[in-house]
């Protein structure tokens, strides 16, 4: 993977896609260095029910993208209020569904951990950069393009 300066320069990238329900939480993704400082992130928000940190991943929303490149990516641990029903991802998915003292839960959790991510001193901890994939057929390359047309 050829890195791009802007690469070194992304601290993070934290997602909320999973309803309206409130933040229970993060998952580490995989990394574990990250564990201490999130816990102290989220020290004031214990009383909101916000304390649960684990190391696995989570997949199937924005957050992987970065992931996959070895940007720090987040997906927060939300309570799953009407994800996986009829309400949302349909004409039924609208603010009149949202509960509000939710969302100004995970408002202030969320731009609390954007500004300490903002104001580290240091880069996150980051876990190794992917290996290098074998490039695939019909990806570009010597290989896409030989043999005959209908390869």
């Amino acid at each position: 993977m050829a890195l791009k300066p802007e690469h070194g320069k992304l601290q993070a990238y934290f997602n909320l896609d999973n309803g309206g329900g409130k933040i229970r939480g993060v998952y580490l993704q995989g990394n574990d260095m990250l564990r201490p400082i999130f816990e102290a992130w989220l020290v004031p928000f214990k009383d909101y029910g916000a304390t649960t940190l684990t190391i696995r991943n989570t997949g199937s929303t924005d957050h992987v993208s970065f992931n996959s490149l070895g940007l720090p990516g987040f997906q927060f641990i939300q309570d799953p209020l009407e994800y996986f029903s009829t309400t949302h991802h349909s004409n039924m998915d609208v603010f009149d569904y949202v509960p509000k003292s939710d969302m100004m839960q995970a408002s202030a959790i969320l731009a609390s951990f954007v500004y300490n991510a903002a104001t580290r001193d240091e880069m996150l901890p980051r876990k190794p950069l992917p290996k290098p994939q074998p490039e695939r057929r019909g990806e570009g390359g010597p290989s896409a393009t030989a043999g005959t047309p209908n390869n």
